[in-house]
């Protein structure tokens, strides 16, 4: 009869064990020596919690509480021996006011070769609206940095975080793979230059819901090496819209491909939804891409496909963009334009736009028929399209 009692005894035993491996460790950063007062450098303590989770065998809490943390630049490396760690966030993390603390580090927090990292809740404030009015000076100025960026990580999920102000991009997800973002919030003013909202590059299966995003550049963009990615239910304004691009500034580039924007609002931005190349040589491209359910409110170019960007005539003027773009479908797209052309496709002459839809598309201008403008760009109508198709 003592063999079935040691059978159970062990039973129970891995249950326990099992148990207690699956119940989360919580790690203050107050009890590593973080001060919230928005002014003592918690940096140290913010490492010394993450280093702590990072070597838990079991799943791990980091707890940030209610009030201000100073931090100087944090990166929190991987890999860990966990893939579970939540940094649950209540208060909020404050970027030195100093832009010349951050200067050219190009990213303020950093998460690398992380995988199974959530951050849930709190606010981000990168404090950079004094570099912005350095940049507006023309005074020499540091580039700054990004508040948060997500590199070479997987199974990355990010929800009801809040990014106040950051000096550069706000939220970068580069090289990753299985990113989910709800719930994000992003606001800075509409003439802060270069604070894109969420920039995606070589990364893939990235979900962006529910989010609001408020910036003075792109509202999303969507750089090279991008694949399988899903935007809906979300709102831009102030900013330049949601754009894949700028593609094509290297010879030799990932193209971007699989990508859905869908259930989205734009109102008083410089674009709606937009594809930009340099005007340049490049193996580059872009297809298989829809945006569907979009409301344009007073938008400046709310359909555009830009294939002749050149800022500052540098680099490029008398070549043609090689990014080929195909396979692009607007869907169910209305509402208003700030000015008469509201489609423009503006094509490679060399490498032409091509299996272009648009379908149920209606755009006015002043109340009155918007216009449309096509250059190097074939493809096909369907249901109600006004302006009227120039493809």
């Amino acid at each position: 009869m003592a063999y079935p009692k040691s059978s159970l005894v062990l039973a129970l035993l891995s249950v326990f064990i099992s148990t207690v491996l699956a119940t989360p460790m919580t790690y203050s950063v107050v009890s590593s020596g973080a001060k919230a007062d928005g002014k003592t450098d918690s940096t140290r303590a913010f490492v010394s919690a993450w280093t702590k989770a990072c070597a838990s065998v079991r799943p791990a809490i980091i707890y940030v509480p209610a009030g201000r943390f100073y931090l100087r630049q944090v990166v929190f490396s991987g890999p860990c021996k966990n893939n579970a760690i939540i940094m649950r966030i209540v208060g909020t993390l404050v970027a030195p006011s100093d832009y010349r603390v951050l200067g050219n580090t190009g990213k303020w927090l950093v998460f690398e070769h992380v995988d199974g990292v959530t951050i849930s809740g709190g606010v981000l404030d990168g404090q950079g609206t004094g570099l912005w009015a350095c940049k507006a000076s023309g005074n020499s100025c540091p580039s700054g940095a990004s508040t948060l960026q997500f590199s070479n990580s997987n199974n990355i999920v990010v929800r009801a975080l809040t990014s106040l102000n950051s000096q550069l991009f706000h939220i970068v997800v580069n090289g990753c793979h299985n990113v989910k973002m709800q719930g994000v919030r992003v606001t800075a003013a509409g003439n802060s230059p270069n604070t894109d909202g969420i920039h995606v590059q070589l990364s893939s299966s990235v979900t962006i819901l529910d989010s609001k995003i408020g910036t003075g550049d792109d509202c999303i963009s969507i750089g090279p090496g991008t694949t399988n990615l899903w935007i809906e239910n979300v709102a831009c304004g102030p900013g330049h819209g949601i754009s894949i691009g700028s593609l094509g500034k290297d010879q030799q580039e990932a193209g971007v491909q699989n990508v859905t924007v869908k259930t989205v609002t734009f109102t008083g931005t410089q674009n709606g939804v937009r594809i930009k190349s340099w005007g340049r040589p490049s193996n580059g491209f872009a297809k298989n891409i829809l945006f569907q359910h979009a409301v344009m409110t007073n938008v400046q170019n709310p359909i555009v496909i830009d294939q002749n960007y050149c800022p500052g005539n540098k680099g490029c003027p008398g070549q043609v963009s090689g990014v080929q773009i195909s396979d692009v479908t607007y869907q169910d797209i209305h509402g208003t334009s700030a000015t008469e052309v509201a489609v423009k496709f503006d094509c490679s002459p060399g490498n032409p736009c091509s299996r272009i839809r648009l379908e149920n598309v209606k755009l006015t201008y002043k109340n009155q028929v918007a216009q449309a403008s096509c250059s190097h760009a074939a493809g096909t109508s369907a249901g109600f399209v006004q302006p009227s198709s120039c493809l």
